[in-house]
């Protein structure tokens, strides 16, 4: 929603324009200034996309403004609306990007029109194609940040998209989404045994992974990244020249899968001959020595997560320091070997639960325990122990340890009779911690609600601008629009005036005031501003359209 501030130092015009903008179906929140200072004020305290203001007024006049606009909202629309034919403003005003001009002799449609047309000029100057076309260069800059945390996320956990290649496409990715993927390790020290900070370990990684793309360019379809150990893992395929050089060469060979396994094992030589080449680039050029594991065939994309877990725990066991090493481990699979570490999961097991991802969390925990008949006591210990630590770390950072029936149980597993109900108690406790989420973000709504009508009923003589109101409960002012339509299903601008109008009716019942002064008490300084508020309201109840306005009354009534 954009707001337009309305500026005239005429009380009258520009009360005028703000209820005839009002009533013209734009999705506009209106605000009102009666002088320059007061507009300033504004401009402060929130951001405003279109000024609609007189040029000629006391103390800070319209063309001072226009500067001041230009400083705080560079984006902002600015109309001028005066009576004065002055050459000099005119000429000014006409001559800055953004500003439209307009005689108050040309009347309310031509106003409406120029609104209109600011609003069209902020649609086109927000568009995502243009503002692409502006930033292209970080837009490279965050397409290969974007490509290291979508590999990450998979390589952590995540399941691959139903569509992988639309994924790629989107994130400019080179790779084919179609074929396997050999995975690589590299783990970065230093040759000497100068001491290293995390940003230069990062930026030593970030240029490892750039100097294997030039090596690796060409021959290969690569791409590299940081996993969360600050170690860097490759993704790689056969380009496709190769491919179809080797398909070729099976073929003439016409030995059928002796073929492709010779082709595999010529593949992996080469793999392990270039990275032999970028160790030595590593060493010679940034005093880095990389060790690098190689997976010794190609893992589909729906394996990619329990292959890089296998990499890892496999690769934790080397021969000597393992400094300049190139170790080919076998991903062959094994009735013995476990799929996953519960530990390398906690982290993503973590962020689903704070980011509120119910599907995503549950998916991941049945996952994992799925396979608990299947492992000694050991694992399972193991596997308990993170999942909980996981809950209660939750608990403890929210305090919620007197909300969670089960609290005092989750870390002792002996109260359960078997694994399966240890477990079955966990995901209870999972599924409760939501809901518990749940219910605390619509009761802090519902508070919020109960403190800006409590506000709206204490304050009807004074500023109840959505600006005002959202700066009182620290809300931005687009979203408590949102939010109190949600909850009161009637716009907060409504319910304001439901409410001035019920304590108008109530004050004029008595004789002790007279109409100018209840039109202050209800926040209209000008009886002719309140009059014209009051009769407008009368009208609407007479023509019988203003079903929503009495919901609203019997919602300020009780």
């Amino acid at each position: 929603m954009y707001r337009l501030l309305i500026v005239d130092d005429e009380e009258m015009i520009t009360d005028g324009l703000y209820e005839t903008l009002s009533g013209c179906g734009l999705d506009l929140d209106l605000c009102k200034a009666y002088s320059g200072r007061e507009a300033l004020d504004w401009l402060n305290r929130t951001r405003v996309d279109i000024v609609l203001s007189d040029i000629r007024m006391p103390g800070i006049d319209g063309l001072q403004l226009m500067s001041a606009i230009k400083r705080h909202w560079p984006h902002c629309r600015l109309i001028f609306l005066t009576g004065y034919s002055d050459f000099d403003a005119v000429y000014r005003a006409i001559q800055t990007p953004g500003v439209q001009y307009l005689l108050k002799s040309e009347g309310y449609p031509k106003v409406i029109a120029a609104v209109k047309q600011a609003v069209a000029e902020l649609n086109d100057s927000l568009r995502v194609k243009d503002l692409i076309q502006r930033a292209q260069d970080k837009l490279n800059t965050l397409e290969v940040l974007a490509r290291g945390e979508y590999f990450r996320h998979l390589l952590h956990g995540a399941n691959p998209a139903p569509n992988l290649a639309a994924d790629f496409s989107k994130l400019n990715i080179s790779l084919d989404a179609g074929r396997p993927v050999y995975l690589a390790q590299g783990s970065l020290s230093r040759a000497s045994s100068a001491e290293s900070s995390y940003a230069n370990r990062h930026e030593s990684a970030m240029a490892v992974t750039l100097l294997a793309e030039r090596l690796l360019e060409g021959q290969v379809l690569s791409l590299g990244m940081i996993d969360r150990f600050g170690d860097v893992v490759w993704l790689i395929q056969r380009s496709a020249d190769r491919a179809d050089s080797s398909e070729d060469e099976a073929d003439e060979k016409d030995e059928g899968d002796k073929g492709d396994k010779g082709d595999d094992a010529s593949f992996l030589s080469y793999l392990v001959g270039q990275f032999e080449l970028i160790q030595q680039a590593c060493l010679s050029s940034m005093d880095l020595s990389v060790a690098v594991t190689l997976g010794d065939r190609p893992s589909e994309w729906a394996k990619l997560s329990s292959t890089y877990d296998k990499m890892r725990r496999q690769g934790q066991t080397r021969t000597g320091d393992g400094a300049q090493m190139v170790r080919t481990l076998s991903l062959e699979a094994s009735c013995c070997a476990r799929e996953r570490s519960p530990r390398d999961k906690s982290d993503a097991l973590s962020a689903h639960l704070d980011a509120g991802r119910r599907d995503e969390f549950l998916q991941l925990f049945d996952e994992l325990t799925d396979s608990e008949q299947d492992n000694g006591s050991p694992y399972l210990q193991e596997l308990y122990y993170t999942i909980s630590l996981v809950l209660l770390s939750y608990i403890n950072r929210l305090e919620l340890e007197n909300q969670v029936a089960g609290f005092p149980a989750l870390m002792r597993p002996d109260e359960f009779a078997s694994w399966k109900e240890a477990f079955a108690f966990l995901r209870a406790t999972s599924g409760e911690l939501f809901e518990l989420r749940s219910s605390g973000e619509s009761n802090r709504a519902a508070e919020a609600i109960f403190k800006v009508r409590a506000y709206v009923e204490e304050h009807l003589d004074e500023d109840l601008s959505l600006v005002r109101l959202a700066g009182y409960i620290h809300f931005n002012p687009s979203y408590l629009s949102r939010l109190f339509k949600q909850a009161c299903g009637v716009n907060l601008s409504e319910y304001i005036e439901a409410a001035r109008i019920e304590r108008a009716k109530a004050l004029l019942r008595g004789d002790d005031l007279k109409v100018l002064e209840v039109g202050v008490r209800v926040g209209y300084e000008a009886s002719q501003s309140f009059t014209r508020f009051f009769k407008k309201s009368d009208r609407r109840h007479a023509a019988g359209i203003s079903g929503s306005s009495q919901n609203v009354t019997k919602g300020v009534q009780a």
